[in-house]
């Protein structure tokens, strides 16, 4: 807004104040206006642009080559290098050959009886045969699987009342479901198709429909609401075997979900996922919560003691101040951070490749760190020496990266999305850097991320549950899928197998080996119909 210049006062004091008190509102509008244009060029590269945050820094020998300047001497000094490519083994281009297991028909071609005969008047001779392989596909069949249970009775005195009947039956077969017409390996193909492979119930009626077979939603849904009741004693021990680990990664997502009591439908309900256990048998465990606070998180680790790794939302705050309780924090999302501040950044429309800014220094920082953690991998290091190479190398890095945090949040904007991520990295970091204390540490919380992110392809198939009794089977059967997968196992052979056992489990042994960590393999695959 303008000020009126006919009302000016003629003191010169009273004007420069004026004036003094206009600048500083010039410059708040133009910090805040630079925020509004870095925060709409973000958006538009999160709406139109790649999705992926991989981010890499220009080569500073490269950015040499659009200097016209500096152009002969970098010539010259390529000229002089000597180029050293490291050996590597090439790839055996082309298809790879079809699984040996699957069955083979074989399709014999052959000549005309005519065409066997030699020019010569030879009858020709079979030297040999072609064999090309076509991969086919046989649509998959339903069957009726009859459970007859002979009866037996006396011809002689055909029963007694004071001895009781003498008919004799055989007994109802033990069944996940009984009194039902779905087999166990019906049930567990819809688990499967919808939570591994995203097939909402409806689409599979129609599946059904086109092979001659009406089914309806609330039936198929029926079945897997009472098939995951069958399934928390597993859900059970899971949830303890996860906090037998030395580290647990948890992470939630919004979920919507119908007809909750005493909310609307509208409300905005949470996924939870726990993943932790032993480092060679991993676990998974998906909660639906109401609420995204705290409380979920604290209810789950009740006596829980190590660390938790998570990302720095308001909720997992109160982890930091439970005894026994390591709270780790995440770089990814502490990076997430700068490479926003690179996507806001005006497009350099000039062919000079422009210095290095602030957030690029950042990254090299952070990209740094990440380089220490391949080099582990490559090595294959044990954990004594991934916590030894972290000190020697990690630490220096995060160091130097600390007191760069330190010099340049002075000097920027605190409301920018630079000041943000400098905030970020320093109101955390002592969650950000407990990692390199630990070989069995990661620095970042992606083994939750990925764990989540099963769950979020999902959603977007079948949108929302429809009652919360829907939402806990979704719970229960993405932690046995999930699990299963994370292990090695084939999910439909596995929730298969763990069906048809699952009614003859009595012992907590029992249900034990049927966890996706430790169900025998053998049996499992001599269950295969």
């Amino acid at each position: 807004m303008n000020p009126d210049l006919s009302n000016l006062p003629d003191d010169a004091a009273t004007l420069k104040e004026i004036i003094a008190f206009h600048l500083v509102e010039k410059e708040k509008y133009k910090e805040k206006i630079d925020y509004l244009e870095q925060m709409i060029r973000l958006l538009q590269k999160e709406i139109f642009g790649r999705k992926s945050e991989k981010y890499v820094l220009p080569d500073p020998e490269q950015r040499q080559l659009f200097d016209p300047i500096e152009a002969p001497e970098s010539e010259h000094r390529v000229s002089e290098e000597k180029i050293v490519i490291p050996e590597h083994t090439r790839k055996k281009r082309g298809r790879k050959p079809l699984p040996a297991d699957l069955p083979r028909i074989d399709v014999i071609h052959d000549i005309d009886e005519d065409d066997k005969q030699c020019a010569c008047g030879v009858e020709l001779s079979c030297i040999g045969q072609d064999v090309s392989e076509k991969l086919d596909y046989v649509p998959a069949k339903l069957q009726v699987i009859r459970h007859i249970r002979l009866k037996y009775a006396c011809k002689s005195c055909e029963g007694v009342e004071d001895q009781g009947p003498t008919v004799k039956i055989a007994p109802v077969p033990v069944q996940l479901l009984p009194k039902s017409i779905a087999s166990e390996g019906l049930v567990a193909h819809l688990i499967v198709s919808k939570f591994a492979d995203g097939l909402p119930l409806y689409r599979q009626q129609k599946i059904f429909g086109r092979m001659g077979i009406e089914l309806s939603r609330a039936t198929m849904a029926n079945w897997v609401v009472k098939a995951s009741q069958q399934c928390r004693p597993l859900i059970d021990l899971l949830e303890k075997e996860i906090r037998s680990g030395p580290l647990i990664n948890a992470d939630e997502t919004p979920y919507q979900v119908l007809n909750e009591p005493g909310r609307h439908n509208t409300s905005k309900s949470y996924m939870w996922v726990f993943k932790g256990g032993q480092e060679n048998s991993p676990a998974l465990l998906y909660q639906y919560h109401r609420t995204r606070s705290g409380d979920p998180a604290l209810n789950f680790l009740k006596d829980y003691q190590g660390y938790i790794q998570s990302d720095a939302f308001s909720g997992y705050e109160c982890l930091s101040d439970k005894k026994g309780i390591t709270h780790v924090g995440c770089w990814a999302h502490a990076r997430r951070y700068f490479v926003n501040v690179v996507k806001a950044k005006k497009k350099n429309r000039s062919k000079r490749i422009q210095p290095k800014s602030l957030a690029d220094e950042a990254l090299e920082f952070i990209g740094s760190l990440y380089q220490i953690e391949k080099e582990a991998k490559a090595k294959n290091l044990e954990l004594q020496e991934i916590n030894q190479l972290r000190q020697e190398k990690a630490k220096p890095v995060l160091t130097s990266f600390k007191t760069w945090l330190d010099a340049t949040r002075p000097i920027t904007p605190p409301k920018g999305l630079l000041g943000k991520a400098i905030s970020y990295a320093l109101k955390h970091w002592e969650k950000l850097t407990v990692y390199i204390e630990d070989g069995r540490l990661s620095p970042d919380n992606n083994a939750a991320e990925n764990a989540i992110r099963p769950f979020v392809v999902g959603r977007k198939n079948w949108l929302f549950a429809g009652h919360p009794n829907g939402a806990e089977a979704g719970a229960t059967f993405y932690s046995l899928v999930e699990t299963a997968k994370a292990n090695g196992l084939e999910p439909y052979n596995y929730l298969r197998y763990t069906f048809e056992k699952l009614p003859l489990a009595q012992t907590n042994q029992d249900y034990e080996n049927l966890l996706p960590q430790f169900v025998n393999k053998e049996d499992l695959a001599a269950s295969l119909p």
